[in-house]
């Protein structure tokens, strides 16, 4: 009876609000549906759907396992009018998402037939989600020799297309699927197929890069022209791969595929899903209107482990994107390797810079060095396309100002232009920071006060000459790791109560496997070919933690989500390998929570971490009633209706392994908060901690209990947090916060530290 209600009310609906904006131009909209009103006449979701909401043909993606809904072409006007529909419970425009572009495994602490490689064996009974560019199946790091047989909960297919065949699949590459719908519906024409591949096949080499990083197999003799030669591996080497292709060469992701993506490869089994893509405006989205947040909640609901990337807008504050907490996010640093190249001027000068150049060098010979800056022109000191004047720079070396265009296509301006070499400077923006280039000229990149060395040299002397020095690869380099400077800060534009990033991990010029079908700068004009490249980003630095999170699950199978995340940020190393503070590559300085979240990544120390810090479905409710979200909002991220606790709940008690406390700064005199956490005990039964507090200056933090004792039938302990303020002598730092830490020791190895973080908030 009630559905026959619910579907008279629809019919009387469409009769009222006739879809006829047949005119306006179409574009991809996704609609969360409330499933529970679908009428009993519907034998199906898409039944309903396609007779009710839209015309079956326009609808693009079923969404059925971490959303209810589907994405369909429909113009804005008909978006509105069902917007209003009563089992319509949001919509919102479909959204392009950017990608956030060995030594490392050893550089975390794992060794061979030791420690977590050898407790997990090395991942594999773990599967890997990888939503990216695709994979390209030949190379080294995805052969299945000696692999055992792919896990029987494994429910994924192996999706045939452009030049990828079900042979491409193996017990490495246990799955792999394409989704372009999104794309095809958004592009007139739709997808390019001259340079892409309608199928898994990466056409672009991100997605080859991070699976590779994730789990990529032992190939011996790898390099990048002679660049970081060894022995390359992934991070969980026998950890299978499911390949999720959501990203296209020529046009980003949009949200419609990635949310099908989330869909799929949830029911298809994965344990860990590494999505290295977020938002490139730098504008976070609520989280019930970010399809990222939303498939990540409907993952993590069902057990599944999310690491993403912190994106690439540092060192600005509040530049760190996918900021759900149920997602882990990553930041990046830099490893003990660098490509040394120095740039030595005329007078004698030598000044430091990185570059992966492998062509002829220069042999120590002396060229006139320009800079096109000096012009006053804005384009010519950014080296753009067709901005260089050929009478200026032929037979020179060029300063070329980072930024606009990518770094490599700067040189080729440069070799059109006929010169002979190119230096990269930093603007103030990128500091000192530094990623090395495969460049297809002489070319060194450099910090921007050496850049401003250079630049004032070029400008003054009367006969200014340079050459570049190419020193290869170094190993050992201390400081490191640390923080890039590139890598996404916090605090956290949408909650501040929770700190984001979550940890760093290695993002610098990391080797892994490449596609075929681009030359390492990925330029049309690069044809070389090289089956391992060197890339930097927060793109890379996520695949490492999910590499680690399935090493941590298949040591720990019984482990959710939130304890897989707590052992890694609670054990997080906070010092260089010179024992120092970890330092920000931007200025030199020493860097804060904000920068590298609870540290760095050790997986020496994750595997038994003595406590962790869970967290429940229901947990994450109470987070979204206590930022004031309403129910209906609430249940556009959960599926299925919720309800609100009375008292509304605090966000900073979400119990996340690291604590903020926010004061307003209307107040003048003491201020006190109480925060609380559970931690629960995953190591030897019998077992007593001690807290010790490090309170930031103009700051007490107190504990209660300071003492938590466990036994075999106690694994549970609660405590509570008292921040206490003195606004008048609260000094906050450059960041406009202040950091202390609570740390939890057994008296032996575990030793658990939650970052505290202490900040002013303007009242509205």
């Amino acid at each position: 009876m009630a559905s026959s209600i619910v579907l008279l009310l629809l019919f009387f609906f469409f009769l009222s609000s006739p879809i006829t904006s047949f005119l306006t131009e179409k574009k991809t909209f996704i609609f969360r549906i409330d499933s529970g009103l679908k009428p009993s006449v519907f034998s199906t979701h898409y039944h309903w759907y396609s007779s009710e909401f839209t015309e079956g043909p326009r609808i693009l993606h079923l969404y059925d396992t971490v959303f209810h809904g589907f994405s369909a072409t429909v113009t804005p006007d008909d978006a509105e009018i069902l917007r209003n529909h009563p089992a319509v419970l949001a919509v919102f425009e479909d959204r392009r998402r950017e990608l956030h572009t060995t030594r490392s495994p050893q550089f975390l602490g794992l060794r061979n037939q030791k420690g977590l490689w050898s407790n997990s064996d090395y991942g594999s009974d773990v599967i890997i989600g990888v939503l990216d560019t695709g994979i390209w199946p030949e190379r080294r790091s995805f052969s299945d020799l000696n692999l055992g047989p792919i896990p029987k909960r494994w429910r994924g297919v192996c999706q045939t297309g452009a030049r990828f065949e079900t042979r491409n699949c193996n017990r490495k590459i246990v799955g792999a699927r394409f989704f372009a719908k999104g794309q095809q519906a958004a592009m007139i024409g739709g997808i390019n197929k001259t340079v892409e591949f309608l199928s898994p096949r990466d056409a672009d080499g991100h997605g080859t890069h991070t699976a590779s990083t994730a789990a990529g197999r032992q190939a011996f003799r790898a390099s990048m022209a002679g660049y970081a030669s060894g022995v390359a591996k992934g991070v969980a080497p026998k950890a299978r791969i499911a390949v999720y292709k959501v990203c296209w060469k020529e046009s980003g992701c949009l949200d419609s595929d990635i949310l099908a993506a989330f869909d799929a490869a949830v029911s298809d089994g994965v344990d860990i899903i590494s999505i290295s893509i977020g938002g490139g405006d730098g504008i976070a989205s609520p989280y019930y209107l970010d399809p990222i947040a939303i498939g990540s909640y409907g993952a993590a609901s069902m057990g599944v482990f999310v690491s993403s990337s912190a994106g690439n807008e540092g060192p600005n504050g509040m530049s760190v994107t996918n900021l759900a907490p149920w997602v882990t996010t990553v930041g990046a640093g830099t490893i003990d390797r660098d490509f040394p190249a120095d740039v030595i001027l005329g007078d004698g000068h030598r000044l430091p810079g990185v570059s992966l150049y492998s062509g002829v060098p220069l042999n120590g010979r002396m060229f006139p060095v320009v800079y096109p800056g000096k012009t006053g022109m804005l384009a010519a000191s950014l080296c753009m396309e067709n901005s260089l004047d050929l009478k200026l720079v032929r037979g020179k070396i060029v300063i070329c100002d980072r930024g606009s265009n990518p770094r490599a296509a700067k040189g080729m301006v440069v070799k059109k232009a006929g010169g002979v070499g190119m230096i990269l400077a930093n603007s103030v923006s990128n500091g000192e920071g530094l990623v090395g280039d495969a460049h297809l000229i002489p070319a060194c990149n450099v910090g921007s006060s050496a850049g401003d060395r250079i630049k004032a040299y070029a400008s003054t002397h009367p006969n200014p000459i340079a050459t570049i020095d190419f020193r290869g690869t170094v190993i050992g380099v201390k400081p490191a790791p640390v923080v890039a400077s590139f890598s996404g800060r916090g605090p956290n534009g949408l909650n501040p109560e929770i700190l984001k990033p979550d940890l760093i991990a290695p993002g610098v010029n990391i080797l892994a496997a490449w596609t075929d079908a681009v030359g390492p700068t990925g330029l049309v004009s690069d044809s070389r070919k090289t089956e391992f490249n060197i890339l930097s980003g927060t793109s890379m630095a996520c695949p490492h933690v999910s590499g680690a999170a399935a090493l941590l699950k298949s040591a720990h199978p019984d482990w959710s989500p939130a304890a897989v995340r707590s052992a890694m940020m609670t054990t997080a190393s906070l010092v260089d390998n010179s024992n120092r503070s970890l330092i920000d590559e931007s200025t030199g300085k020493h860097s804060t929570p904000y920068d590298f979240g609870s540290g760095h990544l050790n997986l020496g120390r994750a595997i038994d971490p003595g406590l962790v810090y869970d967290i429940t479905n229901d947990d994450y409710i109470a987070f979204l009633c206590s930022i004031s979200y309403e129910t209906k909002t609430i249940q556009i991220i959960t599926r299925t209706p919720v309800r609100c606790p009375r008292r509304k709940p605090l966000p900073e008690n979400l119990n996340y392994p690291s604590i903020t406390a926010l004061f307003p700064t209307s107040n003048r005199g003491s201020l006190s908060k109480t925060l609380f956490r559970t931690v629960t005990n995953v190591g030897q039964s019998e077992a007593v901690y001690r807290a010790r507090i490090e309170s930031p200056r103009g700051v007490t933090v107190t504990v209660k209990p300071s003492r938590l004792v466990f036994t075999s039938a106690v694994k549970k302990r609660s405590y509570a947090v008292t921040v206490t303020v003195d606004t008048k002598n609260l000094v906050l730092g450059e960041s406009g916060a202040a950091f202390g830490s609570v740390t939890w020791s057994d008296g032996g190895r575990h030793v658990v530290r939650s970052s505290v973080v202490v900040t002013q908030i303007y009242p509205l």
